[in-house]
This record gives C-alpha cells, structure tokens and sequence, in this order.
C-alpha cells in the first residue's frame, strides 16, 4: 500500500504513531494547507513521509494508490469520491459520510471500478470484538443490550460560551450520533444486523444533539445505545440472554476486556486484543485485503458500513437533526 494521507489532525497524528506495526506499506504522501505547512514538514520528518502536497489534484496524479481521508466529517464524501473517480483505493475515517444517500453512492461507484473502500471503525477488528461474537449464542436468547458511552467534551465548555467547533456544528456534520454513538451502532450491527426499528430522543442545543438515547428494535430484544458528550457516566457495555450476559467496561471503540457472567454462577474474564493502541487491527486488515486483491471482504465490510449510515441517517431525520448534505439533490 502507498499511502497517500488527507488532514494533519488529531486522528492522523495517532495513525502516524502505529505505522512502525504495519507491513507492505508506504507513507507515500501527505496533504496539507500552505498556512500550517511548518506542522506538515515537522510531520514529515518525524514519520519519514516520502512527499508533501499542497493540492489535491496532484495528490491524486501521483504514485499514490490509497487515499486515506482524515477530514471533518462534511468533508468525507467530496474527497473520497474524488480519489475514487481517480481510480484510488479510499479508506474513509468514521462516519463514513454524512448521509446515507452519499454513502450509496460512493459503494456503487467503487463497486463499479473494482476499488477497496473502507470506513476506519476501530471496534469491527478487534479479536477481542471478534470473540464476543463467537460467545453470543451460549447466551441463550437476546433479550437487552445496552451500550452507554458517554465522554464529557471539553469543546462542550466553548460550545456553551458560543465558539462551534466542528464536533458541535450541524454545517460540519457534528454531534454526538456521529461521533460518539457511531462506535456503538457498528458494535451493535456487527453483531445482530438491521434492526427492525430505529427511534432517537436526543438532547438539542443550538441545532445539534450534544447527547442523545438511541433504541434499536430487532423485534426478538431491544437495542438501548446512549452517546454523550455533555455529561459522563461509567461506561457500560451488556449484552444479555437468558442464559448470561456479556459485560464490558470500556468503551465501544477500544473494546478492551470484557466479562462472561452466566446464569449458573460461572464467570470469566476475557482478553485476547493484541496490540496496545486500538488503530493497528483496522490498518493490517485493510492492508491484508488490498494486498490480497480480495474485493469480497472489502465489500462485505462496506455492506455493513451501509446499514450504520442507514441508521443515521434515520435517526437524525425522525428527530430532526438536519445536516445540508441531506438537502443535495
């Protein structure tokens, strides 16, 4: 993989950190703006990226094959489908892009061209994730699950006094579904599926849910996943049958040891992740499957990816959380 990197933010400063872990893979490029290109020369020292470029148009006609965009979230689609009408591969940070329209859109057209498209979601490769999904039948039937990352932001405190960052801005694709309970919804979908039923009871400030309840109904058992970023509380992950429950104390994107707690009083404490920081899974995987030309997985993920922009994109309409791309035609 040559990878070619969008942004110079938060996420690509962890990313950068992991690279010593991956094989077959090339820090080829990075994108930057000319106002903050002392960072992205301090960047590219530090990490030995091979080239600097200032516009996109020569990002995308080098020898690049993998685009990795890293942008806000409003910024997804425009830039990824870019790459991918310039016959790149694309991983896309989450959320994958800002509706589910456009999220259609950019699967039917890598599809079309034989592309690898990914949404970076950390909790989807993790053996430790892997392995709850190996354990739910011995749970018996599903009768709750309940997923509570809440994660107080300091940006909250400038939201309140008026400055809008990004994360708390409806023009940027902001808010606590999108970049919180996202990690909850793929954690769930990944295990269950479509649910049958989707309802969100949201708290509004300012046009943006700061925090909000979403329930997922899969008829069978009742989905609860809260995401906050206007107050805290004890992560709280439960998967429970009639059988057992699934018990989990870290958050849904780091999905670190978890609990088998069975109804007969046996328990257990499990851990099988096996690196240290929760990015290095995803970036073998996705390394692995482009290597290996194998387009079936790429797609598979990519169909499960579809379902959470689905559920968003619900979520936010029925509550009335509306972003402009959901107004383009």
């Amino acid at each position: 993989m040559k990878l070619g990197i969008i942004g110079a933010g938060m996420i690509v400063r962890e990313f950068l950190t992991i690279t010593p872990n991956l094989k077959n893979f090339e820090l080829t490029a990075i994108l930057g703006r000319k106002n903050n290109e002392t960072a992205i020369n301090e960047l590219k020292n530090e990490y030995g990226i091979k080239n600097i470029f200032y516009d996109y148009d020569e990002l995308l006609n080098s020898e690049v094959d993998t685009i990795y965009v890293a942008l806000p979230n409003n910024l997804h689609f425009e830039f990824a489908k870019r790459a991918l009408e310039a016959n790149k591969n694309v991983i896309i940070e989450k959320p994958m892009t800002s509706t589910y329209k456009q999220a259609v859109i950019l699967s039917e057209l890598a599809k079309k061209r034989n592309l690898f498209i990914f949404e970076a979601i950390t909790n989807q490769y993790f053996p430790n994730y892997k392995k709850i999904k190996e354990l739910i039948p011995i749970l018996g039937n599903i009768k709750i699950v309940q997923m509570n990352y809440s994660q107080y932001s300091s940006r909250y405190d400038k939201f309140v006094n008026g400055e809008i960052l990004p994360a708390f801005n409806p023009e940027f694709s902001g808010g606590a579904l999108m970049d919180l309970n996202i990690y909850n919804i793929h954690y769930v979908v990944g295990l269950f599926g479509k649910p049958e039923n989707i309802e969100y009871y949201p708290n509004i400030e300012k046009g943006i849910d700061t925090s909000g309840i979403l329930i997922l109904d899969y008829v069978k058992f009742k989905c609860v996943c809260i995401g906050a970023k206007d107050c805290k509380a004890p992560i709280a992950n439960n998967i429970q049958g009639d059988k057992g429950c699934i018990y989990q104390d870290t958050p849904a994107n780091v999905c670190e040891k978890f609990e088998l707690l069975m109804n007969d009083g046996s328990t257990s404490e499990i851990n099988e992740n096996n690196y240290e920081h929760r990015m290095v899974n995803e970036f073998i995987e996705f390394i692995n499957i482009i290597s290996n030309n194998d387009l079936e997985s790429c797609y598979r993920m990519l169909e499960h990816s579809l379902i959470v922009s689905e559920v968003q994109t619900i979520a936010r309409n029925k509550s009335g959380i509306i972003f402009p791309e959901d107004n383009l035609n």
